[in-house]
């Protein structure tokens, strides 16, 4: 098989850091919520996602940057230093999103949010690399650097109609060793990129992830308590009603994409548990 194929291959897959997707990480509301995500993981460690002051915590649009920027990720065959440029432009685009100044300026934002937000592990983020249950903070970027295109490149700033003060520029960022070190290491999850960007639920998006790690971890079925499934999405509901609402529309899309067989939420001496038939 020649090259040029192979990497049109890899384009349309994300693979993901598996330690990172059983946890917590984006809203799944755009909210000005500051308070930190609180998360205890199985066997009893600690996870704390935490904004930095003054800043919201991640949300959907950034939930989608950082899918887009691991696949990109997988694309570049995992540059040594972690590091991948692109213009926001291009990246607008291949994420599916209009390109104007909005989105310019919510991509930018994303961005530094995604190196600015803390991640706190009190051994509850697995290290491949060593083994063990890993504790400290490290945030999904390590670095961020934006530049505003060149004086010389303005004279294409007229194929922009919608553009006015944020006119496009080179981002240069760099992927979290403890990230990197997980996906070197082949402890990972994959998506379809076309069959992510088809699922137009935030919700159904985070799910289809969780998903792939049960399937990794549980084979083709997987039982989970409904509050359970709600603090690892997460979600703001509490009632199982609320919670069954939210979740109805993200099934029947994840049934629609071929992901599940089969999605339903019943309940058991007193516990609700959501049973999920995966699919392929």
């Amino acid at each position: 098989m020649s090259r040029a194929p192979r990497r049109r291959l890899l384009a349309r897959t994300v693979v993901l850091d598996r330690a990172l997707e059983v946890l917590p990480l984006f809203r799944l509301s755009d909210s000005g919520e500051e308070v930190a995500i609180s998360y205890t993981a199985d066997g009893g460690g600690r996870w704390r996602v935490l904004p930095a002051p003054g800043e919201r915590l991640p949300g959907t649009f950034d939930q989608d940057v950082y899918v887009e920027l691991l696949r990109r990720y997988h694309e570049a065959e995992a540059p040594v230093d972690g590091t991948l440029s692109f213009t926001l432009h291009d990246f607008l685009r291949t994420m599916g999103r209009r390109v104007d100044g909005r989105t310019y300026e919510q991509l930018r934002s994303a961005l530094n949010r995604l190196q600015r937000t803390a991640l706190e592990s009190t051994e509850a983020w697995f290290d491949a690399s060593s083994g063990t249950r890993w504790s400290g903070q490290f945030t999904i970027l390590s670095t961020v650097s934006i530049d505003r295109r060149r004086l010389t490149d303005r004279d294409q700033l007229a194929l922009f109609s919608s553009l006015t003060n944020n006119e496009p520029g080179d981002a240069h960022v760099t992927l979290a060793p403890q990230i990197r070190q997980n996906l070197a290491a082949g402890f990972t999850i994959m998506v379809a990129s076309a069959r992510y960007q088809q699922l137009s639920s935030p919700v159904a998006r985070r799910l289809y992830r969780v998903l792939q790690v049960a399937r990794s971890n549980a084979g083709k079925t997987w039982e989970v308590p409904l509050e359970r499934l709600a603090e690892q999405l997460p979600l703001t509901q509490r009632y199982p009603s609320h919670l069954q609402r939210v979740l109805q529309p993200a099934h029947e899309m994840l049934l629609a994409a071929g992901v599940l067989r089969g999605a339903s939420i019943a309940q058991r001496d007193k516990v609700w548990i959501v049973s999920y038939q995966l699919a392929g």
